[in-house]
């Protein structure tokens, strides 16, 4: 079977695997940034209690395999009275990873501000928190987004692993297809060119937009 006649056979499951990855990324990235946020100012608190439950996090997500982090939010947590569907399990460990990561982003971006915008926002009497939301996140952003799109690559690759927990993602598809038609070549270079299509044309792009966006909105355009 040639490579595009199998496609024409399997394209539906292809689809709906790929409809699967993509709202797990979607979920996975929304909820990983605001981790990224909560965990990166709380590793900036002078409170030692709040900078230490960020820095265990921390330490802990990013010091451990993701696929391990994944079999505990699935397998571990119910034997503590914490059961999540697999979709949703999925999703979680994912964000968790990808929040402890985005932390030291938000922090490092945060601490790139020019100490003369914290001192002017100090000037004009604003609150700690006025001054963070108004005047030091936006240009903290600008700082974070090259290396956040990275960081969202690798959120879309880590999609993949969900299939371990029987998630019908575009991985898990692509097994099922191949246990029973054994056309490896076809069925894993059918998800990498998608999976490629996805990081090249869908998330590339928005990151590189949304530089664009917010460097225009803070006159650096």
């Amino acid at each position: 079977m040639t490579f595009f006649e199998f496609v024409g056979q399997f394209w539906p499951r292809l689809l709906s695997g790929t409809g699967i990855t993509v709202a797990q990324f979607v979920l996975a990235a929304a909820l990983g940034v605001v981790i990224s946020l909560a965990a990166g100012l709380m590793k900036l608190s002078e409170n030692r209690i709040v900078n230490g439950v960020a820095v265990t996090y921390i330490e802990i997500f990013r010091g451990t395999s993701l696929l391990v982090q994944l079999y505990w939010i699935f397998f571990v947590l119910p034997l503590f009275g914490i059961t999540l569907e697999k979709f949703t399990a999925g999703f979680v460990a994912i964000a968790l990873n990808t929040g402890a990561y985005g932390a030291e982003l938000v922090r490092g971006g945060i601490l790139a501000v020019p100490k003369g915008q914290w001192e002017a926002a100090l000037a004009i009497n604003m609150s700690p928190a006025k001054r963070m939301w108004r005047i030091i996140l936006p240009q903290a952003l600008i700082n974070m987004l090259p290396p956040w799109g990275n960081l969202m690559i690798e959120v879309l690759k880590g999609t993949a692993l969900v299939s371990l927990i029987s998630v019908t993602d575009l991985m898990f598809q692509a097994k099922q297809i191949n246990g029973t038609t054994f056309l490896s070549a076809q069925v894993f270079g059918a998800a990498l060119i998608i999976y490629y299509i996805l990081a090249r044309f869908l998330v590339t792009p928005f990151m590189r937009w949304l530089e664009r966006f917010m460097a225009r909105k803070l006159g650096r355009a």
